[in-house]
């Protein structure tokens, strides 16, 4: 996958793992010779920990520490919706009108912190990643919940908004311009505009008509590079990786996620189920361990010995439990390709763990 996909999307829900499996595939990769970048949509800014960054911003910043022996590259940068969202408007907008929108009120409020724009924005630079040609390779990190997968509804809601009969009656006054605006509208409309102008006030709904008209010129634009931005998600080349904890939760999240991308006829590559427990001495099971240690604690002698086996004895109980979790979800989906990953004695925060976790990833021994 790592040698031939051009685009990698991570899904999970919170706290599996997902941001440091995007950075270990990313890191391997261009280890492997690829020019790689990683894009996170995560605003917790794990992947930049995991980098050793300070910070990420919307620009890729080049990765320091990776071995580019072979002629590979790490890049990394975290979506910031507005600034994406500022630059559409720069290159698809005359200056003055571009001027006029970002001065807008609602044009502020919408690109910083309107429901649906940061999945939309997350089509739109991963489609100008795509069309660049800078990288072999784009790792995509999503949002930790459901979410993640807003993005694929991206091009239906823009659709649906641009469609909208309340859009069209905030459009009409800017396109009929001035007092003749309500005999375009019609009596009825007019008098629904006026209501508006009540409740908002003139200002207001002067404010939003601007907004909506300034913004109509760009909208089959956008919904033309979100349609195609949506076809190469699910074009050859491309791969959904899921990943989650051994956890009930975290399982039935991942299950979601599955369904989801068959139903949208997504290229899934597989589950990696991360933080998994082995007991290596598998032959010492739960019960017999706990036996010895009662017999020891009975007679006294070598407390050391029955407290270690209590803790093989936990070990062994959790790594059973997460076993039979593993084996439902398998079982209900048998075509699903899974990787296990054990869990670390420590948390992953520089290069050397994200390698020795794109290690195992690949299934080469540690």
């Amino acid at each position: 996958m790592l040698d031939s996909e051009r685009i990698i999307v991570c899904c999970g829900s919170g706290g599996v793992g997902k941001t440091t499996t995007a950075a270990a595939l990313a890191l391997r990769a261009a280890e492997r010779g690829r020019r790689v970048v990683v894009l996170t949509i995560d605003p917790a800014r794990r992947l930049a920990q995991s980098l050793g960054l300070t910070a990420l911003d919307n620009t890729p910043r080049e990765v320091s520490g990776v071995d580019g022996s072979a002629g590979g590259r790490l890049d990394a940068m975290m979506l910031d919706m507005k600034r994406t969202f500022d630059e559409i408007v720069l290159e698809h907008s005359t200056p003055e009108r571009a001027e006029a929108l970002l001065a807008n009120p609602f044009y502020q409020s919408l690109s910083s912190s309107f429901a649906g724009t940061q999945e939309y924005m997350a089509m739109e630079k991963l489609g100008q990643l795509d069309a660049s040609g800078v990288w072999d390779l784009i790792v995509v990190d999503t949002p930790p919940t459901r979410s993640a997968l807003d993005f694929l509804d991206a091009p239906g809601r823009l659709g649906d908004f641009l469609d909208g009969r309340l859009l069209r009656v905030l459009l009409a006054p800017a396109k009929a311009g001035g007092r003749a605006y309500a005999k375009v509208l019609g009596a009825g409309l007019g008098m629904f505009t006026r209501v508006i102008t009540k409740v908002l006030g003139a200002q207001l709904l002067a404010d939003l008509s601007q907004f909506v008209a300034a913004l109509e010129t760009m909208f089959g634009g956008f919904r033309a590079r979100a349609d195609q931005t949506f076809r190469l998600l699910a074009a050859p080349g491309t791969s959904f990786v899921v990943v989650a904890a051994p956890e009930a939760a975290a399982l039935r999240e991942a299950s979601y996620f599955v369904d989801r991308l068959d139903a949208d006829g997504m290229p899934l590559a597989g589950l990696i189920v991360n933080r998994m427990h082995f007991s290596e001495a598998s032959a010492l099971t739960v019960e017999r361990g706990l036996a010895g240690a009662e017999t020891l604690a009975e007679h006294g002698e070598h407390p050391l010995a029955a407290a270690v086996l209590r803790i093989h004895a936990d070990r062994a109980r959790l790594a059973e439990r997460e076993t039979r979790l593993r084996e439902r979800f398998t079982s209900a989906h048998p075509d699903t390709a899974l990787v296990e990953v054990e869990a670390l004695s420590g948390d992953v925060h520089d290069l050397a763990g994200l390698r020795e976790i794109g290690r195992a990833l690949a299934g080469e021994q540690q």
